[in-house]
């Protein structure tokens, strides 16, 4: 009963991000490419990808180690999503902005699910040293925003739309969104143990 579980939550997730990606990229009637590429400079759209993959994984190959780890670490990039939104974005932007519609389901619904399934139906004992995978993504991500956003000239750099360099104070938003995350990765660690 709990592999069914597991599969249904992780089909739910692959299936709500095949339809969003689809979505991305077909609007107004017709396919634009310009428009489903917007979306991959935003952390939330990235994670959601990553994490429906992951979940995929979890569908296909659910008893090895490999396709759990990337499953656990799938699940850290989500929560982040879903913590950014309820603690930052949420305040900043409004509720009603950053959880209606596409959002809603990116910042909300999958989060819950990938939660749920990793710490409820697919449980295992991983070793410590797994909570490293979940900060790998965020710290990828953290890169590409920073170079984007301090260093890239012209079309090829990004306006700081999360508001993590505002007064070029980056380096509070690292340490911030590196000890956050690393408290997402050993909660989640800790809780699929129990």
């Amino acid at each position: 009963m709990m592999r069914i579980i597991s599969v249904v939550l992780n089909s739910v997730i692959v299936l709500d991000m095949l339809v969003l990606t689809i979505m991305m990229f077909y609007r107004d009637g017709k396919w634009s490419v310009e428009n489903g590429t917007k979306a991959l400079k935003y952390y939330t759209f990235l994670s959601n990808v990553f994490c429906a993959l992951t979940a995929l994984g979890m569908v296909i190959f659910p008893n090895l180690l490999p396709a759990w780890i990337l499953k656990y670490t799938g699940t850290v990039a989500v929560t982040i999503t879903l913590l950014t939104v309820l603690f930052f974005l949420g305040p900043k932007l409004g509720y009603k902005r950053v959880l209606t519609g596409r959002d809603f389901i990116m910042h909300m619904v999958n989060p819950l699910l990938a939660i749920v399934s990793l710490c409820v139906f697919e449980r295992n004992e991983m070793p410590f040293y797994v909570t490293a995978f979940g900060l790998l993504q965020m710290i990828l991500y953290g890169l590409l925003y920073g170079y984007k956003v301090m260093f890239a000239k012209g079309k090829k750099g990004w306006d700081d739309f999360y508001g993590f360099n505002k007064g070029g104070r980056w380096y509070i938003s690292a340490v911030i969104m590196l000890l956050g995350t690393f408290a997402i990765c050993v909660i989640l660690w800790f809780v699929c143990r129990l």
